[in-house]
């Protein structure tokens, strides 16, 4: 679970600051207390497909593909589903689902990034999730998608 977590910090920090270096992005991750190698570095830049984009000034910075396409998320969520969601139930239109201590962030996350229309938002603590279905009649599909990705 400590690589998702990683992978999400990773994918914020090139969200909101301009990495230009592998060097930059350990040093961002030193600053949140989250120590890496270059080697490591290198495999999550490659994991999530990062690339390196223009500037502007002759530079380039690390950024998230505008074409990530839903294979990838669905690869991503699968893996983090098998590793750290403990259950998931439902309640009318509202689907909890439980984690791994420490782990609902990088979860939800992951949850939000699928962008599924019968889904309003979700709401993450420690190790629990809220999803918030618009509608009861939308929650079975939404239990069987999210148990779908636990297989």
């Amino acid at each position: 679970m400590v690589k998702a977590r990683r992978h999400q910090r990773i994918l914020d920090i090139v969200r909101s600051k301009p990495i230009k270096t592998q060097e930059d992005l350990a040093e961002e991750l030193a600053r949140e207390g989250i120590a890496v190698t270059q080697a490591t570095i290198s495999r999550d830049i490659k994991e999530l497909r990062l690339i390196k984009a223009p500037v502007g000034d002759g530079s380039y910075r690390y950024t998230i593909p505008v074409d990530r396409n839903i294979e990838d998320i669905n690869r991503r969520i699968e893996r983090v589903f098998r590793e750290a969601v403990m259950s998931i139930e439902d309640s009318e239109n509202m689907v909890v689902v439980k984690t791994l201590e420490g782990a609902a962030q990088a979860v939800g996350a992951i949850i939000d990034d699928l962008d599924w229309p019968e889904v309003v938002g979700s709401l993450a603590g420690d190790d629990t999730i809220l999803v918030v279905v618009k509608s009861a009649e939308s929650t079975p599909e939404v239990m069987a998608r999210f148990n779908k990705f636990r297989r």
